[in-house]
C-alpha cells in the first residue's frame, strides 16, 4: 500500500499530464494547417539519358535527359534566404506566419520571442520542404501555411522563383558560349591580319609577290636570249668561215657579247645569293602559310561562332511543372488523433521505465 502513492504520482505525471495536455492542445489550441503540394521537372538537352522507367522513355523520345545537378541547385535556392527574402518583400510570408490565426505555439517567433531574420529562415525551413525522387527525378515542393491561399500562393511563387532560376542559368550560359567564340574570332582575326600585313610589307620591301612564278617567267626570258645568242654565234661562224672581212662581224660580236651579259644577268636574279628570287622564295612561303594557317583558323573561329550562336537559340535547362499547387480546402495538420495517441503511447513507456526504476531500487533498499 506504500508503492501505491508513489506508483500514482509517476503515472499521474508522466501520463495523465501529457495526455491532458495534448488534449487540451490538439483539441482545443492547435491551428489548422494546410498543405500545398506541387511536382516539378527539371530536364537538359545536353546530357544521355541515365534513369529507366516508363517517364525516361517518355523523355528520351522527345530528346531530353534529367538534369540532377541543375534540380539540386533549383532545391537549394527555394530553401536559401534570398527566396525567403523575396517571398517576405511580395507575399508578406512574415505577416502571414506571424498571424495571431495561428496558435501561440506555431506562429512566429514561438515561444522563444526571438524576430530575427536568422530565426526565421529556420522557421520557413520547417514549414517549406522539397523532395526528390531519384528514380523518376520528379521533385516534390511542399508548403505549410495556416491559410490555404497562403499555402497556395507561396508554392506558386517558389515555382516562378525556380522557373527564372533556369532561365538565368540558360541566358548565362548562352552569354558565355557566344562571348568565348567571339573572343576566338577576335584572336584569330587579329592574327590573320597581322600575316597579311607581314606578307603585304614583305612584297613591297623586296619587290617579290610570286617567287616561283616570277622566277618561272624570268628562266623563259633568259631561254629566248639564250636561243637569240645561239643564232647569233652561229651566223658569226658562218661569216668568219665565209666571209671573213664582212663588216657585219663586228657588229654580231658587239651582238653575242651584249647577248651573254643579258644571259648572266637575268639568270642571276633567279639564281644568285643575294637579292634573287630564290633567296627570297623561303621566306615568301613562310610567310604565306602564316596566312594561310591564320585564314584556316579563323575559318574555323567564324564557323564555330555561328555554330554557338545556332545553340544559343536552342534552351538548355527547362523546369516543367508536372502538378500545378492546388488550393487546399480542407487542413491536413495536425494529426490531431494521432498526435494524441502519440503522446499516450510514449507516456505510458515512460511510465513503465520509470516504474521499473522505481521498484528497482526499492527492492535493493529492502
Amino acid at each position: 500500500m506504500k508503492r501505491w502513492p508513489i506508483r500514482r504520482i509517476i503515472f499521474v505525471v508522466t501520463v495523465v499530464l501529457p495526455t491532458l495536455g495534448a488534449l487540451v492542445y490538439y483539441g482545443l489550441i492547435a491551428s489548422d494547417v494546410y498543405v500545398a503540394e506541387s511536382r516539378f521537372l527539371v530536364r537538359s538537352q545536353q546530357r544521355p539519358m541515365q534513369q529507366g522507367g516508363l517517364l525516361g522513355e517518355v523523355l528520351q523520345g522527345t530528346g531530353f535527359s534529367h538534369s540532377q545537378d541543375d534540380t539540386y541547385s533549383v532545391h537549394d535556392f527555394i530553401l536559401s534566404r534570398d527566396a525567403l527574402r523575396e517571398l517576405d518583400e511580395k507575399l508578406g510570408v512574415r505577416k502571414s506566419y506571424s498571424s495571431k490565426q495561428a496558435d501561440f505555439i506555431n506562429r512566429f517567433p514561438g515561444l522563444d520571442w526571438d524576430r530575427s531574420f536568422e530565426n526565421f529562415y529556420l522557421y520557413y525551413r520547417k514549414h517549406v520542404e522539397v523532395e526528390y525522387d531519384p528514380v523518376s527525378s520528379i521533385s516534390v515542393l511542399t508548403v505549410h501555411a495556416f491559410t490555404a491561399d497562403d499555402a497556395q500562393k507561396i508554392n506558386d511563387l517558389l515555382l516562378h522563383m525556380s522557373e527564372r532560376l533556369v532561365n538565368t542559368l540558360n541566358d548565362r550560359s548562352r552569354q558565355d558560349l557566344i562571348r568565348y567564340a567571339e573572343s576566338d574570332v577576335k584572336v584569330a582575326a587579329d592574327k590573320a591580319k597581322e600575316a597579311a600585313l607581314a606578307l603585304f610589307a614583305f612584297r613591297s620591301t623586296h619587290s617579290v609577290f610570286a617567287p616561283d612564278k616570277q622566277a618561272e617567267i624570268q628562266l623563259e626570258g633568259v631561254a629566248k636570249i639564250q636561243e637569240e645568242l645561239i643564232d647569233t654565234e652561229t651566223q658569226l661562224a658562218q661569216l668568219l668561215k665565209l666571209s671573213p672581212s664582212n663588216p657585219q662581224i663586228p657588229a654580231l660580236h658587239s651582238r653575242a657579247e651584249t647577248l651573254r651579259n643579258a644571259v648572266v644577268s637575268e639568270a642571276s636574279k633567279v639564281t644568285s645569293t643575294k637579292g634573287s628570287f630564290s633567296v627570297h622564295a623561303t621566306q615568301f612561303e613562310r610567310l604565306s602559310l602564316e596566312l594561310e594557317f591564320a585564314d584556316k583558323q579563323l575559318g574555323t573561329a567564324l564557323a564555330e561562332l555561328e555554330a554557338a550562336r545556332s545553340e544559343a537559340l536552342r534552351k538548355e535547362l527547362y523546369l516543367d511543372r508536372l502538378v500545378q499547387p492546388g488550393l487546399p480546402d480542407y487542413p491536413t495538420e495536425p494529426k490531431r488523433v494521432r498526435s494524441i495517441l502519440t503522446v499516450f503511447v510514449l507516456s505510458l513507456v515512460v511510465w513503465a521505465v520509470l516504474s521499473l526504476v522505481v521498484a528497482s531500487v526499492r527492492e535493493h533498499t529492502e
